[in-house]
């Protein structure tokens, strides 16, 4: 089965977050301010808790990857519902659809486990 390591999905988080944050301006949709305020939001978060999640890109390492990995499944998930639940599906969509689908496909194909601690395993 595919797998991304930590390693990846770091940069991974990073990357959505930031796609995310920009996503309004990206897409075409600043105009929707209940769609720009998610996408926004669920940035940040992205990134925030990629802060401080135990793996190679963490600065604060609190966060077990195993719990990160279910905020992404979550987020991923109010994020791609969000057009309908906050009532803005008939101006905006897909943006925040295929980003939230990301989140739970990534967070579906990575390890649990940070690189460095496989390899302290196996030495």
């Amino acid at each position: 089965m595919l797998a991304f390591p930590t390693r990846v999905h770091g940069v991974l988080d990073y990357v959505s977050g930031l796609v995310a944050v920009a996503s309004p301006w990206l897409f075409g949709f600043a105009g929707v301010a209940a769609a720009k305020n998610v996408a926004i939001a669920a940035g940040v978060v992205v990134i925030v808790y990629s802060l401080l999640t135990d793996y190679e890109w963490g600065a604060v390492r609190r966060i077990q990857p195993p719990l990160h990995l279910w905020l992404d499944g979550l987020l991923g998930l109010l994020l791609g519902i969000s057009p309908w639940l906050l009532g803005f599906d008939g101006r905006v969509w897909i943006p925040p659809v295929v980003i939230g689908a990301a989140l739970i496909a990534i967070a579906f194909f990575s390890h649990t486990i940070p690189g460095y601690e496989r390899r302290r395993a196996r030495s």
